[in-house]
């Protein structure tokens, strides 16, 4: 199971995310994830999703289709995707095209999320020490982002003055 603590600018309450991948077949997962919220101490979060990953000598990708339970929008449908391409021969740097739409259990309301973005990715930076940049842009909300990870820290920010800061455990 992988665990993270995780706080952002917008809840200002520290967030404890926990992550399973049940494996279906070599190339299919049933991926359970959710966070309790320390603020009031209950689940604020859940979703189970069936993940299909696809891994091609060009490229990788990765088609995800599940249901999800927010405390404030209930019941609700979760539709994700993503696909890399590898800019340069090792791999190191990547440009990568993602989506995800969330929809109410009546199909009514909807929420989408895009963006574009290149990843580059440094291992053994320093002895023992991983290092990736991220820069993208978000395609609906019409602003940058960036991200640093080492090793288990990840720092995520976008020009709109959102952050996020997750510690994988």
């Amino acid at each position: 199971m992988d665990t993270s603590l995780r706080y952002n600018s917008a809840s200002k309450a520290l967030r404890i995310h926990a992550k399973q991948k049940l494996p279906i077949d070599s190339d299919t997962f049933l991926q359970v994830h959710g966070e309790l919220d320390t603020r009031y101490g209950s689940p604020n979060y859940f979703c189970a999703m069936l993940r299909r990953f696809y891994n091609q000598p060009q490229l990788s990708s990765s088609l995800g289709v599940g249901v999800q339970f927010d405390k404030h929008e209930k019941l609700g449908y979760v539709v994700r995707g993503k696909m890399a391409f590898p800019v340069t021969s090792n791999d190191s740097i990547s440009f990568n095209v993602k989506g995800r739409c969330d929809v109410d259990k009546e199909f009514k309301q909807r929420r989408s999320i895009g963006g574009a973005e290149f990843t580059w990715s440094i291992f053994n930076f320093q002895k023992e020490q991983d290092v990736r940049f991220k820069v993208g842009y978000d395609i609906v909300d019409k602003v940058p982002y960036m991200q640093f990870r080492e090793n288990n820290w990840t720092v995520n920010a976008d020009a709109k003055g959102r952050w996020n800061v997750r510690y994988d455990l």
